[in-house]
C-alpha cells in the first residue's frame, strides 16, 4: 500500500530532482474503497494548484458503474484525499444507448448534492470525440470546441472547468486555431488551464513551439497511454519533453485495463461481460509471452511483500525516476 510517509518521500524527490510532476489516473475501485489513506497534495506541471498523486478516471461511469455505484466512488476517493477528477464529454458514446456525456452528468449530480466540494476538487474534462450526428459534431476546430465546452459545462454543473483537455490530435485542424479557441476559453473564465492526451513528441512540440510563438496559452500537462506493460511509447520521447518543460503527467490505464491486477486467467477466457472479454487490448495482453512475464513477476514481488499486484504496478509508476 502506498501510505502518506512514502508520498511524502516521493513528493520531496520531485521537487530536488525534477520539475515535472505524475499524477496517476486511477479507476480501481476496490483499492479506492479499502486501501487509500490521506495523501499528500502536489504541484500540478508548472502550475499553481496541488493536486492529489491519485487521480479518478470516470470512464466507467455510467458504463459498468451505474450511478450509484459512481457516487459510491467518488465519495470514496474524495474521503481518502483524492481532489482530481478526471473525465471526458465521450464518456461512454461506444456502448449501445449511451450518448456520451453520462460520465460527466454523474459528476454533476454528484456535484450538486456536494456543492462544497466543487471548489475543493480539481475538475478535467476533455474535447475532441464525435458527440452527433452532424460534420461538426467532432474535432479540434474552434466551433466544435465552443459548442463542446458548453455542454460539458451544463452536465457538470459548474461555471468553469480547471483543466481542459484535448483528447486526441485532430489533423484537420490547424494547431493555431486549437490554441487560439482554448485560449479564448481561459481568458473568459470558462476554462482555467488546459492540457493535451494521447499526443506524439513531435505534436506536443509544435504545441507548445505554436504557443509560445503566438502569444497563447500552453499545455500544462500530458495524459499519455503508460504502464508497466506499455512503456516504449511513453519514455522514448515524451518523458524528456516533460521534464525538460515542467509538464504534468496523468498516465492513464496504470493498471492496463486491470490486466496488472492479476484477475484474468492466461490459461482462459476473460468472463462473458467482463471488460477483458471486450477490450481487443487486454486480450492481445493475454496472448503475448512479455506481458505474461511481466505480470507473473508482479505477481511473484506481490506475493513476497503481501501486497496486491495492483499496489506493485502502481508502486512501479510513482517509483519511475521523472518522480
Amino acid at each position: 500500500m502506498v501510505n502518506p510517509s512514502y508520498y511524502r518521500h516521493q513528493a520531496t524527490n520531485v521537487r530536488l530532482r525534477y520539475r515535472s510532476t505524475w499524477i496517476i489516473r486511477f479507476t480501481s475501485f476496490e483499492y479506492l474503497i479499502r486501501k487509500l489513506g490521506k495523501m499528500e497534495q502536489r504541484s500540478f506541471g508548472r502550475s499553481g494548484i496541488k493536486v492529489s498523486p491519485l487521480c479518478l478516471g470516470t470512464m466507467q461511469f455510467g458504463w459498468t458503474a451505474d450511478e450509484k455505484a459512481s457516487f459510491d466512488v467518488l465519495d470514496a476517493a474524495y474521503d481518502a484525499g483524492i481532489n482530481f477528477i478526471d473525465t471526458a464529454d465521450i464518456y461512454s458514446r461506444w456502448i449501445d444507448g449511451n450518448p456520451g456525456g453520462v460520465a460527466e452528468s454523474i459528476i454533476g449530480k454528484w456535484l450538486h448534492k456536494n456543492p462544497e466540494k466543487r471548489t475543493q476538487v480539481i475538475l478535467a474534462t476533455k474535447v475532441r470525440g464525435r458527440m452527433g450526428e452532424g460534420p461538426n459534431d467532432e474535432g479540434l476546430s474552434r466551433k466544435h470546441i465552443f459548442s463542446a465546452v458548453e455542454q460539458s459545462l451544463k452536465r457538470l454543473g459548474t461555471d468553469y472547468i480547471d483543466l481542459y483537455q484535448v483528447h486526441w490530435p485532430d489533423e484537420n485542424t490547424p494547431i493555431e486555431e486549437t490554441l487560439r479557441a482554448l485560449d479564448d476559453l481561459i481568458r473568459d473564465g470558462r476554462v482555467l488551464y488546459i492540457g493535451c492526451s494521447n499526443y506524439p513528441a513531435w505534436r506536443l512540440m509544435e504545441s507548445l513551439w505554436t504557443s509560445d510563438r503566438c502569444r497563447l496559452a500552453s499545455f500544462i500537462s500530458l495524459q499519455p497511454h503508460y504502464n508497466l506493460v506499455h512503456r516504449d511509447e511513453f519514455e522514448r520521447e515524451l518523458e524528456d519533453i516533460c521534464l525538460n518543460f515542467d509538464i504534468g503527467v496523468i498516465p492513464y490505464s496504470p493498471l492496463a485495463g486491470g490486466f496488472l491486477t492479476g484477475k484474468y486467467a492466461d490459461d482462459q477466457a476473460p468472463p462473458e461481460g467482463s471488460r477483458g472479454a471486450v477490450s481487443d487490448r487486454i486480450q492481445a495482453y493475454l496472448m503475448d509471452a512479455h506481458s505474461l512475464s511481466t505480470l507473473a513477476i508482479v505477481k511473484q514481488i506481490a506475493l513476497e511483500r503481501k501486497k496486491s499486484p495492483s499496489q506493485v504496478a502502481l508502486h512501479w509508476l510513482i517509483s519511475r525516476p521523472v518522480f
